[in-house]
């Protein structure tokens, strides 16, 4: 038969029980479309394979969502590219084979070099942004416009996290391709148009460190008040929080040294020369380093008590499995509060430190 539309239309009126019906076109051979019982319909490609072999029936989609003009150019396209060599029926067996996006990016953080922070911070970004997206979706079927949408809907929670998300992905489709897991140059996540991010850069002036150094005195001696809502049922002796000197010396190490904050956490004793003062960190962001320390920052170091392996003792400090602190979340929101500076994070404590502005008086120790 001639396929048109009209003529498609009027095959599929009536369902014949219990047999599949194919018609076959006149104009293009190959190009066909079959009939179910169930009176739906489907459009087909067939072809034999250059290299000879089995003939492929390939489907192109239903009858009703596709047109037929529609579905006559893709039956063109499947069945010339079969006569190049190409087998686009093959090509989507494999891809339902293939690995999904999860399994792609889990392979990626697995199997590269990297340290365990990233590792860790890879596999929350995986869990939380790309897989509720785009996790069961096959790795080669992924398109462009896939990862955009995707990136979009990630945005409109968290914009930096998105674009962590796609720096992820992109990463994981360059090493699949690198591998062979993927064909050669398939990223979908490159060119993706990502959220503008805005460099923050927070410096405390000299009135603020002033402060900064007052609210560290007063939470190492009487201790950090309580908001009204957090003391109104205390007992008066308990409306204040005292903090310890690895709480307040870590804080003012930050600011001394430009150091991470992980880096400080981190550092244990025998990487501390205190002879020639330095502090030679094995394992920082950026590889091996050595801080050169002020007469301020050694004076910090050295009245610290030596209570466990790593500098600022944590609550397993000196216990047999002695873990490094996890974080300073909480007594800097009190500290930072009380000294009026609650905009500024831990990690901007360093910049004051690389731009030497710092006046060492106002954040040593009383």
């Amino acid at each position: 038969m001639k396929i048109t539309a009209e003529a498609v239309a009027e095959e599929m009126k009536s369902a014949v029980p219990n047999r599949t019906k194919f018609y076959f076109d006149d104009d293009l051979a190959g190009f066909g479309f079959y009939r179910l019982p169930s009176g739906t319909g489907t459009w087909f490609a067939e072809f034999r394979p250059v290299a000879g072999g089995i003939k492929r029936r390939l489907k192109l989609g239903r009858v009703g969502t596709l047109k037929a003009n529609e579905a006559r150019e893709a039956a063109r396209k499947a069945i010339a590219s079969a006569a190049l060599g190409k087998d686009l029926a093959k090509e989507r067996s494999d891809e339902r084979a293939s690995g999904t996006v999860k399994e792609l990016v889990e392979a990626y953080i697995a199997g590269k070099e990297m340290k365990e922070s990233s590792r860790a911070f890879y596999r929350i970004t995986l869990k939380t942004q790309i897989e509720p997206h785009l996790g069961t979706m096959k790795a080669v079927a992924v398109l462009r416009v896939d990862v955009q949408r995707a990136h979009d809907k990630m945005s409109r929670k968290a914009r930096y996290s998105a674009n962590r998300a796609m720096a992820l992905l992109s990463a994981s489709y360059v090493w699949g391709a690198k591998r062979g897991y993927l064909p050669e140059g398939m990223n979908p996540a490159s060119a993706i148009d990502r959220n503008k991010e805005v460099a923050r850069e927070r410096y405390l002036n000299a009135e603020e460190m002033a402060n900064l150094g007052a609210a560290l005195r007063e939470a190492e001696t009487i201790g950090i008040p309580h908001k009204p809502s957090e003391s109104k049922h205390a007992a008066k002796e308990k409306n204040r929080t005292i903090y310890g000197p690895h709480v307040t010396g870590a804080i003012r190490l930050l600011m001394l040294t430009g150091c991470r904050l992980r880096e400080i956490l981190n550092l244990r004793w025998n990487e501390y020369d205190d002879q020639r003062g330095l502090l030679l960190l094995p394992d920082s962001k950026t590889g091996r380093k050595t801080v050169v320390l002020s007469s301020a920052a050694q004076a910090e170091l050295n009245g610290l008590p030596r209570v466990g392996e790593y500098v600022i003792a944590g609550q397993s400090a000196a216990t047999e499995k002695e873990k490094p602190r996890a974080d300073l979340k909480k007594p800097w929101a009190a500290i930072a509060g009380r000294a009026g500076i609650a905009d500024v994070h831990l990690h901007d404590l360093r910049h004051n430190s690389e731009c030497r502005i710092i006046p060492s008086d106002a954040i040593a120790a009383a």
